[in-house]
């Protein structure tokens, strides 16, 4: 199920004891927001969008894809008849293409049954979105926090956390996966809590999806 989210309060008393560093970007950051998008099939788009390029550049191609649909939401239906020309010029590349218009099926012919994904584990959530073409575990893990708002997601793969935990521990490189798990062991159960504040360091905006 989606989880309630923390208050600052027991944020605060968690990192304080395990992570002191990260504590006090919590506090220049201020209070952790994160948004519960339940339309599941936008969420996963977006992520689709997002794959392996900035947050500025995916906004943008967002922002073209959802005006091919004429100020409606795009749905599976939609993007099945959509043509791929058309999605092509709002910037997506072929591949991109292919990934939005298999999920659009999935959705279709019920191999993803949004309505079940709340009552799964992290797991088998990432097991059955992995099985759409084009979506990666990282697709799964944005997912995971953005749409059931799960509070332990470490998604290892992420540049911005990357990024962002190489500015927060004054790291001369982008730290391993190794690197990044043991400080998950120290931010855990709110690996997903630390994971947004990375993310926050790198870009003042509040992501969402």
């Amino acid at each position: 199920m989606a989880q309630k989210l923390p208050s600052k309060k027991n944020i605060l008393s968690h990192f304080d004891e395990r992570d002191p560093v990260m504590a006090g970007v919590i506090r220049d950051k201020g209070l952790f927001k994160l948004s519960l998008n339940r339309n599941y099939f936008l969420v996963l788009c977006k992520a689709i969008i997002g794959q392996q390029i900035s947050t500025k550049a995916a906004e943008s191609i967002t922002q073209r894809f959802n005006s091919l649909f004429h100020n409606q939401t795009p749905t599976p239906e939609k993007v099945i008849a959509i043509s791929v020309t058309e999605l092509k010029q709002s910037g997506l590349s072929g591949q991109k293409v292919k990934y939005l218009k298999d999920l659009a099926a999935r959705f279709l012919d019920g191999s993803i049954r949004p309505r079940r994904l709340p009552f799964l584990c992290n797991e088998e959530v990432v097991e059955n979105l992995t099985s759409v073409y084009g979506i990666g575990r990282w697709t799964a893990e944005m997912f995971l926090i953005f749409s059931l708002n799960r509070l332990d997601i470490l998604p290892l793969g992420d540049l911005g956390l990357q990024a962002g935990i190489k500015k927060i521990y004054k790291m001369r490189s982008l730290p391993s996966p190794k690197k990044i798990l043991a400080l998950g062991e120290k931010w855990h159960p709110m690996e997903t809590v630390a994971t947004w504040y990375a993310w926050r360091v790198q870009d003042a905006e509040i992501i969402t999806y």
